[in-house]
């Protein structure tokens, strides 16, 4: 049998790396998700120089190869970016409170910033007129 400070010790450190494991795989699917975005902006890219409209493209799905018309398959791939980026931008606002927790969990204080969220198209206007005085 562990000490009673030893089993705080373990329980301390299990602890913390189930924090750091949950930050790093946030972090991979992140990088993931991130991967597929740019493969469907390469297909998108690649249907913008394709002139022919009327032509069927080969889009692949996994290992197959699937014969769809121009506009759907541009279609499909927007809808997917779409929802890739509700992904990642969900994932990145999880993985904000979850380095939170490890930092806490290792007594480090909070990082100062890391909650900041970029200005939109209004509030930069705004901020431009000012600054223009």
């Amino acid at each position: 049998m562990l000490a009673p400070e030893a089993e705080r010790v373990l329980q301390y450190l299990v602890e913390v790396e189930e924090l750091a494991e949950a930050v790093l795989a946030d972090k991979r699917q992140i990088v993931d998700l991130d991967m597929k975005r740019n493969q469907n902006r390469e297909g998108l890219r690649a249907l913008q120089k394709d002139l022919s409209l009327s032509e069927d493209v080969m889009v692949c799905f996994g290992n197959m190869f699937i014969k769809m018309s121009h506009p759907q398959t541009k279609e499909m791939i927007e809808k997917d970016q779409a929802h890739l980026d509700k992904e990642i931008e969900k994932l990145r606002k999880q993985l904000k409170v979850k380095v939170n927790r490890l930092f806490e969990a290792q007594g480090k204080p909070e990082l100062k910033g890391f909650n900041l969220n970029p200005l939109n198209q209004d509030e930069l206007k705004a901020l431009k007129i000012i600054l223009k005085g």
